[in-house]
């Protein structure tokens, strides 16, 4: 790793082709994090690994999903093009007999070395599921949930009829268990009311034990289908071995195509979750405004909701302090691990200012981006920052996706169209869309910049950052570059041939 002092005058972080000291994470939907192990957020003091699939191909799009353990020691990763026919663990790789039927690859850290772990397929596995579009994974790293959205099977509950495809893209999840170093499929969940389209999977979130999962649908229509694409959550839990789904979620004020549970995240307990609505209307600003004006169209909205004795209630209804049409706010949340702090994308937001609480209303840079985080006490939301890129460009999309980690005071935001040159200074925007990843840090009430993390063979249309996460400690960091073109398989191997174009790769801090 080079550590180096950029223009923006905070550290830049550039893999190297060196071997990994000790780093990891999740992704957009909020995948992990606050499932973490507790303790101080440190920032990443190595780079370290450089991970691809065992069988990279062409459109395979590794690393549209990551998702790391609280101690950052298992990582998994999602293909959902990869077109192998093969199901279950460890099957035939090399086949390419379905396509974009979806894979997962599961890597573990041990004694400071990554090796591939596991290579997971659907148990049923069929051409366009696109298996692995959602990763989500427990604390402990032994419990692994993974959504197929794209799942056309008409079942209901837990573990149906997995072979008939009467629903199309109704959407499926899997869970997974480890036992020592061998993994296998642990349930098949579908929603209770499964209907044609409605994606069910294609948000997921697991809480820290992996016994409370949290599944969006977000183009699911409500029970009478008299609100098209309103969107829902389901709520599962296990007992021992057995999955049920104990709730079932819509927003309070659910309107056509409002895509509630576009994005999802649990605290580590389960007992708190945050819900992505990005193209709800309203043009209520803050905390608790009116849901119901309609006037700011696809402004997006987030919602808290809290669990006791088993029984869920929305806690919060939440807005951006500068709502406007078209920023699609809670296109990604993230929450602490205790649950106290939310950090909320809106990555079609315009504002141009740089840094921490600049000014929210200029509207000068289209699509530049941005986070808003809140925190909570004793119940009650207030809004705690309002943070944009320390580069801000247009169409960069700051904010897609953000993650925390477990203590909430280390934030991970990609921006995967960022367009600098990791040897230049990143206002350059040389490399169309390269991507780049921002680590910043709270200390008290008040956030800074540390970090801006680019790939070392940074390309056009990379799009590093197209999935993030971070450990539990806030020490490690994973980055997913799903367009990237290294035809190499495995760890460390060559990252410059460009010969696989959209193969997808890894990047571990």
């Amino acid at each position: 790793m080079r550590n180096v002092t950029n223009a923006l005058g905070f550290g830049l972080l550039v893999l190297s082709a060196v071997s990994l000291g000790c780093v990891g994470t999740a992704d957009g939907s909020g995948n992990g994090s606050g499932s973490g192990n507790g303790g101080p957020a440190t920032l990443p003091t190595t780079s370290s690994v450089y991970l691809k699939a065992s069988n990279p191909d062409a459109g395979d799009q590794l690393a549209f999903s990551v998702a790391l353990s609280g101690d950052g020691n298992t990582l998994a990763v999602g293909a959902p093009l990869e077109d192998s026919g093969a199901s279950g663990i460890n099957g035939n790789q090399g086949d390419n007999g379905i396509s974009q039927a979806g894979a997962v690859y599961v890597y573990a850290l041990s004694g400071g070395t990554w090796s591939q772990q596991a290579y997971i397929k659907a148990s049923n596995p069929n051409a366009g599921d696109q298996f692995g579009l959602s990763v989500a994974i427990s604390a402990d790293g032994n419990t692994l949930a993974v959504g197929s959205s794209l799942e056309d099977s008409n079942s209901t509950g837990i573990n149906g009829n997995q072979t008939n495809d009467l629903a199309s893209q109704s959407g499926a999840v899997y869970v997974f268990t480890r036992t020592g170093v061998t993994w296998s499929q642990q349930a098949y969940i579908k929603a209770s009311n499964t209907e044609v389209g409605d994606e069910f999977g294609l948000a997921i979130a697991l809480s820290g034990d992996g016994n409370t999962l949290a599944v969006g649908a977000r183009l699911e229509d409500s029970s009478d289908n008299l609100t098209q694409q309103s969107g829902a959550v389901y709520v599962f839990t296990r007992s021992g071995i057995f999955w049920a789904q104990q709730e079932y979620i819509k927003a309070s004020n659910a309107e056509v195509s409002d895509w509630f549970g576009s994005a999802v995240a649990l605290s580590g307990d389960g007992d708190t979750m945050s819900v992505g609505a990005r193209q709800e209307d309203s043009s209520a600003t803050g905390i608790n405004g009116d849901q119901s004006d309609n006037f700011a169209a696809e402004s997006g909205a987030v919602y808290v909701f809290t669990r006791s004795a088993g029984t869920w209630s929305q806690q919060a209804y939440i807005k951006a302090s500068n709502t406007e049409a078209m920023d699609l706010f809670g296109v990604s949340v993230t929450l602490s691990g205790d649950g106290n702090t939310l950090a909320v994308g809106a990555c079609c937001e315009d504002g141009s200012s740089t840094g921490i609480n600049g000014n929210q209303g200029d509207n000068g840079i289209s699509g530049s981006g941005a986070v808003y985080v809140f925190t909570r006490s004793a119940n009650v939301w207030s809004q705690q920052a309002y943070v944009k890129s320390a580069n801000t460009g247009s169409g960069d999309q700051f904010g897609l996706p953000v993650l925390l980690s477990s203590d909430g005071n280390t934030m991970v935001v990609a921006s995967a169209f960022e367009d600098s040159a990791i040897d230049k200074a990143p206002s350059d925007n040389s490399l169309l869309d390269s991507g780049a990843v921002y680590v910043l840090t709270r200390s008290g009430v008040t956030w800074s910049h540390q970090r801006f993390l680019k790939a070392s063979n940074a390309n056009t249309n990379d799009h590093f950052g197209s999935a993030v996460g971070i450990s539990g400690n806030g020490a490690t960091v994973a980055v997913g570059a799903d367009l990237e073109d290294s035809g190499a398989a495995g760890i460390n191997a060559n990252r410059n041939d460009n010969s696989a174009s959209d193969a997808g790769a890894v990047y571990v801090y």
